[in-house]
């Protein structure tokens, strides 16, 4: 596809050449931004993260994702070795030394750690571990509605490696891709164990059929916190909402598709297994969704 493009396209932004990055309580020049080949987090993906977006100067719903990083954190029986408001200090820092306002995206980093031989026993993580916040200028430059196509990589039960874990441990997730960029489309939409549509490699997966929203019952995906967002305005002006389990056929008979992520906010979805979704296009329901969403940033972060 000459066209391809991915969920977390951005515009080209020359500053991010310069930017600062947070590692280990220092700001350094990203080039010097370099952790040991024997981190955890390289050696084995041992490790956690969140996506953060800064809008009017103030990071957006930073409790929940806190949250979440701290129990993600305990999940895996990591030691972050930092409170909670050290942590969002440390986020505050790095904007400050990039002169960052607004549309700024970051990714803030956990590790278990140097080890001190290359193997996989948590206990060789004698270090303390490894916390990194890379902060980019970010505008999102989507040029038209996202593709899709549906891969053989699932999304699997929680005893193998729950899905509801933002861990570094992605290459299920990368295997998806792959797949979907080999059959011509964006990104991978990934369906359950049971074979229920669920979510795509990257993003939260909803529909829309006869003005109602669908999304997945939310068992084997990822929890955004993008995605709760959009339940809660759906319930908050009368728009029906269902989490639940549903087809492919009811996605490719859906009026609208749309993906949710901290990046993007809302992105529409014009094809599915080359099957166009409703016109193609930007949908009414999803538009206004994306109002709905901008409004509460606005309230958010005002």
């Amino acid at each position: 596809m000459t066209d391809h493009q991915t969920t977390h396209q951005a515009e080209e932004d020359a500053r991010n050449e310069k930017i600062g990055i947070w590692l280990n309580g220092r700001i350094v020049p990203r080039h010097e931004a370099v952790v040991s080949v024997y981190d955890s987090g390289f050696m084995l993906g041992d490790g956690v993260w969140e996506g953060l977006r800064l809008y009017n100067g103030n990071w957006a719903f930073i409790d929940e994702h806190l949250d979440r990083l701290f129990e993600a954190a305990k999940a895996i029986d990591l030691d972050i070795g930092m409170t909670r408001d050290q942590v969002f200090q440390a986020v505050i820092e790095t904007q400050k030394a990039n002169n960052m306002e607004t549309d700024a995206h970051a990714r803030l980093m956990v590790t278990r750690g140097p080890k001190t031989r290359p193997f996989q026993h948590p206990s060789l993580s004698q270090q303390g571990p490894t916390i990194a916040i890379i902060m980019e200028h970010s505008r999102p430059s989507i040029a038209r509605p996202i593709h899709l196509a549906t891969v053989p990589h699932i999304r699997g039960l929680p005893m193998t490696q729950d899905p509801k874990l933002n861990s570094h441990s992605k290459l299920n997730c990368i295997l998806a891709c792959i797949a979907a960029e080999k059959a011509g489309a964006d990104e991978g939409l990934m369906l359950d164990v049971h074979g229920f549509v669920n979510t795509t490699n990257a993003c939260n997966f909803f529909i829309v059929r006869k003005g109602e929203v669908w999304t997945s019952t939310g068992d084997y995906c990822m929890n955004g916190i993008t995605r709760q967002k959009v339940i809660d305005l759906c319930r908050e002006n009368d728009i029906p909402v269902y989490e639940r389990n549903f087809s492919l056929v009811d996605t490719y008979g859906a009026d609208e598709a749309f993906l949710t992520g901290t990046f993007g906010a809302q992105t529409p979805v014009g094809q599915i297994d080359g099957r166009q979704i409703g016109d193609g296009a930007l949908g009414p329901v999803t538009k206004r969704l994306q109002g709905l969403y901008k409004a509460l940033i606005q309230r958010e972060t005002a």
